[in-house]
């Protein structure tokens, strides 16, 4: 059964400081997985005159040895290990960069309240440029960390710790969205007060629950 989280189970008046993630949580996902799975590979088999099953079988097993790791979300990482220009391919299918349902509407009403925004995500800086310019969503942020400005995941101990040493935030009086279970976990161990899970970062696939979060489907339920 999926559970919601209406506004109501949330004290809103207790949390100062609303953390977000940017890929699946307030951007749809499909743009990424399109990216990865699909397009990618598309031209990595153009360009060395393969089919475009063999690119995939080539491609999928490099991509899945990095994943969770810093390398997973560095596009200059890529760009030297496939030798294509990645930054360039992202702005080729950038039409699919969409925001989420309800987003815009949850970040104006947290402003209005004065809470605390920070948008915290393992994205390269060159794929939230891309995104930045595309959605516009800058403005909402009081600021933007990348985990490659640490050289550590969100997925680490370490990444939680530099962010509080930057931004100063009550752990208690903190709320964080992600659709990562391990980056999810590796928050709520961290002591962040409210963890929140995103149950459907794809609007192209089936939402699914997070064990052991609470998880949404939109910020519908949380506006």
């Amino acid at each position: 059964m999926r559970k919601t989280l209406p506004s109501s189970k949330i004290d809103w008046g207790d949390i100062d400081t609303i953390l977000l993630d940017m890929d699946g949580t307030l951007l749809d996902l499909h743009f990424d997985l399109h990216f990865w799975m699909e397009y990618m590979p598309l031209v990595f088999a153009n360009k060395h005159n393969i089919t475009f099953d063999e690119a995939k079988d080539k491609l999928y097993p490099i991509l899945r040895a990095e994943e969770g790791k810093l390398h997973w979300y560095c596009l200059d990482y890529w760009q030297e290990k496939l030798q294509l220009d990645i930054a360039q391919l992202k702005e080729d299918v950038a039409h699919l960069i969409q925001i989420h349902p309800f987003v815009l509407e949850f970040l104006a009403q947290a402003k209005t309240h004065k809470k605390r925004i920070y948008l915290v995500t393992n994205a390269h800086r060159k794929t939230l440029k891309l995104k930045m310019r595309v959605t516009n969503l800058e403005a909402y942020f009081d600021g933007i960390i990348s985990s490659h400005d640490y050289n550590i995941a969100k997925e680490k101990q370490e990444f939680w710790q530099q962010l509080e040493n930057e931004i100063k935030f009550d752990k208690a009086k903190s709320i964080f969205f992600d659709d990562s279970p391990s980056v999810l976990k590796s928050a709520k161990q961290y002591g962040i007060g409210t963890v929140i899970a995103i149950s459907k970062p794809s609007s192209k696939v089936n939402a699914k629950e997070i064990e052991g979060f609470i998880n949404i489907e939109t910020f519908e339920h949380i506006i």
